[in-house]
């Protein structure tokens, strides 16, 4: 039994749960921080499959605030939620047999809700947040028969307890697919115990996703890929002192906690033999992770191309990050190892 005192000590006092805690709530009872206009998909760049049809229909649907705030937030980030969302619901198809999905911090759980909405019992999702707001919005559309809400931070959700609340025993065997969505950056850089500790839950041939900001060892490339995301999409959505607003509230303190895609590498190889980058956005990035090569390449081939104007993109997608293939990786010529592109 792993030790996590001073860990769940560390996330107690942890931003995300205090001087951060107003933006939070405020954002999700959509008291603050509502988008000018709702996020709205680009469907130019989806091919026009039925699953992803009906998940693009039934997504703006079951938003609530917060969602409509973060999808305005981060360039084309709805799109990939969309894409990700038709690529789970694609790989449980193909595995044949019903799977768990637990988000962490995903708001209201918007993208959960509808993939077990979709999922036709395949999939039984559980999502987390500690505003009582989420949970609200969360249950505003009814109670879904195959998703879950738990009113609580990650941190909270120990195996104990999904052992010994009946409403969470449907979970106790773990989860096929954990997601991870800018949830650790806003706690800590503390990556090693943060997967440790979340790990406990994942099955040992499930998949780790994470959607991380990622810190540059050239600050100026990292303000500068902020300054893109700022003018070039969220002033679509907020304006200038909403979003100076922002950067003074919350972002400052966020990056604090984010760390660089080196050093979160170098953390997810003590836990996962494979990984690769699956979307980028500016300073955003999409990692899907395993201990099983057959489960994270039978998910990669659900995944379709990126919906993603190529300006924001710097690097050239998917690509490996490490696993048992790297060394063929490397003999092979391929062009396909993350060289990064920059904008002329």
């Amino acid at each position: 039994m792993h030790d996590f005192h001073d860990f769940l000590e560390e996330c107690d006092r942890a931003p995300r749960l205090n001087e951060l805690s107003e933006f939070f709530s405020t954002t999700a009872a959509g008291r603050a921080g509502m988008p000018i206009r709702p996020p709205q998909l680009d469907r130019r760049l989806f091919p026009m499959d039925l699953t992803f049809r009906r998940f693009s229909a039934l997504h703006p649907l079951r938003q609530g605030p917060f969602d409509q705030h973060y999808l305005s937030s981060i360039p084309y980030r709805f799109e990939e939620e969309c894409r990700m969302g038709c690529a789970i619901l694609k790989y449980a198809r193909a595995r044949k047999a019903k799977l768990n999905l637990y988000t962490l911090g995903t708001a209201e759980g918007t993208m959960a809700r509808v993939i077990a909405e979709l999922g036709n019992g395949k999939i039984e999702t559980l999502s987390c947040s500690p505003n009582i707001e989420n949970l609200r919005n969360f249950y505003a559309w009814g109670v879904p028969p195959h998703a879950m809400f738990f009113h609580g931070p990650f941190h909270h959700l120990t195996p104990e307890k999904i052992q010994h609340d009946e409403k969470l025993k449907a979970f106790a065997n773990g989860f096929d697919i954990i997601f991870e969505d800018t949830t650790f950056q806003m706690y800590s850089p503390n990556r090693f115990d943060q997967i440790r500790f979340v790990s406990q839950h994942l099955k040992s041939k499930g998949l780790f996703i994470f959607v991380e900001k990622f810190k540059h060892e050239d600050d100026e490339e990292y303000r500068r890929r902020e300054r893109q995301k700022d003018h070039g999409f969220k002033a679509r959505f907020f304006s200038s002192a909403e979003i100076r607003a922002k950067e003074e509230t919350v972002l400052t303190r966020m990056n604090r906690s984010e760390v660089t895609l080196a050093e979160i590498v170098e953390t997810m190889r003590r836990f996962f033999k494979h990984a690769f980058v699956t979307w980028n956005s500016g300073n955003f990035y999409t990692l899907v992770s395993s201990n099983s090569e057959e489960n994270l390449n039978l998910f990669l081939s659900k995944l379709c191309p990126a919906a993603i104007p190529a300006e924001y993109v710097y690097a050239y997608l998917p690509y490996r990050l490490y696993g048992a293939s790297e060394e063929r990786d490397q003999n092979d010529g391929s062009e396909n190892r993350g060289v990064v592109r920059r904008i002329p």
